[in-house]
Protein backbone atom coordinates (compact mmCIF):
# COMPACT_ATOMS: atom_id res chain seq x y z
CA UNK A 1 0.00 0.00 0.00
CA UNK A 2 1.47 3.37 -0.98
CA UNK A 3 1.21 6.38 1.26
CA UNK A 4 -0.50 9.59 0.11
CA UNK A 5 1.72 12.43 -1.15
CA UNK A 6 3.22 14.81 1.37
CA UNK A 7 1.39 18.07 2.17
CA UNK A 8 3.06 21.12 0.59
CA UNK A 9 2.71 24.41 2.53
CA UNK A 10 4.40 27.50 1.06
CA UNK A 11 6.27 30.18 2.98
CA UNK A 12 4.90 33.71 2.62
CA UNK A 13 7.81 34.82 0.37
CA UNK A 14 7.40 31.72 -1.83
CA UNK A 15 3.65 32.32 -2.14
CA UNK A 16 4.31 35.92 -3.24
CA UNK A 17 6.76 34.79 -5.91
CA UNK A 18 4.34 32.10 -7.10
CA UNK A 19 1.53 34.67 -7.41
CA UNK A 20 3.69 36.87 -9.65
CA UNK A 21 4.89 34.13 -12.01
CA UNK A 22 3.44 33.79 -15.51
CA UNK A 23 1.01 30.89 -15.87
CA UNK A 24 3.48 28.52 -17.57
CA UNK A 25 6.07 29.07 -14.81
CA UNK A 26 3.44 28.57 -12.10
CA UNK A 27 2.44 25.28 -13.72
CA UNK A 28 6.10 24.22 -13.75
CA UNK A 29 6.39 25.03 -10.02
CA UNK A 30 3.36 22.86 -9.27
CA UNK A 31 4.79 20.05 -11.42
CA UNK A 32 8.04 20.20 -9.42
CA UNK A 33 6.11 20.24 -6.15
CA UNK A 34 3.93 17.31 -7.25
CA UNK A 35 7.09 15.29 -7.87
CA UNK A 36 8.61 16.41 -4.56
CA UNK A 37 5.44 15.57 -2.63
CA UNK A 38 5.18 12.15 -4.26
CA UNK A 39 8.80 11.25 -3.43
CA UNK A 40 10.54 13.95 -1.37
CA UNK A 41 13.63 11.81 -0.78
CA UNK A 42 14.31 11.30 -4.49
CA UNK A 43 14.49 7.99 -6.26
CA UNK A 44 15.72 6.21 -9.33
CA UNK A 45 12.40 7.06 -10.96
CA UNK A 46 13.83 10.37 -12.15
CA UNK A 47 12.35 12.71 -9.55
CA UNK A 48 13.99 16.10 -10.19
CA UNK A 49 14.59 16.60 -6.46
CA UNK A 50 18.20 16.71 -5.28
CA UNK A 51 19.50 17.01 -1.73
CA UNK A 52 21.26 20.11 -0.48
CA UNK A 53 22.55 18.12 2.49
CA UNK A 54 24.51 14.85 2.53
CA UNK A 55 22.45 11.75 1.80
CA UNK A 56 21.46 10.38 5.20
CA UNK A 57 18.45 8.56 6.59
CA UNK A 58 17.56 11.62 8.71
CA UNK A 59 13.93 12.56 9.13
CA UNK A 60 14.41 16.13 7.85
CA UNK A 61 16.42 17.60 4.99
CA UNK A 62 16.49 20.60 2.69
CA UNK A 63 16.13 19.86 -1.03
CA UNK A 64 16.10 21.63 -4.38
CA UNK A 65 13.84 20.66 -7.29
CA UNK A 66 14.76 22.31 -10.59
CA UNK A 67 13.55 22.48 -14.17
CA UNK A 68 15.31 24.79 -16.58
CA UNK A 69 15.64 28.25 -15.05
CA UNK A 70 13.19 27.48 -12.26
CA UNK A 71 14.14 26.10 -8.83
CA UNK A 72 12.05 25.32 -5.77
CA UNK A 73 13.90 25.13 -2.46
CA UNK A 74 12.00 23.09 0.10
CA UNK A 75 12.36 21.32 3.41
CA UNK A 76 11.17 17.70 3.58
CA UNK A 77 10.02 16.30 6.91
CA UNK A 78 9.54 12.52 7.02
CA UNK A 79 7.91 12.56 10.47
CA UNK A 80 5.27 15.21 9.71
CA UNK A 81 4.93 14.03 6.07
CA UNK A 82 5.17 17.44 4.52
CA UNK A 83 7.37 19.42 2.17
CA UNK A 84 7.59 23.08 3.19
CA UNK A 85 8.47 25.41 0.31
CA UNK A 86 11.06 27.90 1.47
CA UNK A 87 11.77 29.76 -1.79
CA UNK A 88 11.00 29.79 -5.49
CA UNK A 89 13.76 31.09 -7.77
CA UNK A 90 13.28 31.93 -11.45
CA UNK A 91 16.29 33.10 -13.42
CA UNK A 92 15.67 35.54 -16.28
CA UNK A 93 12.39 36.64 -17.78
Amino acid sequence: MSLPPYAVPLSTPAAKVLAELPEHAEEAVWDLLDAAAADPWGSASGTPTTPTTPATPKARTSRIASAGRLSVIHFADRVLRHVSVLAIVRLGD
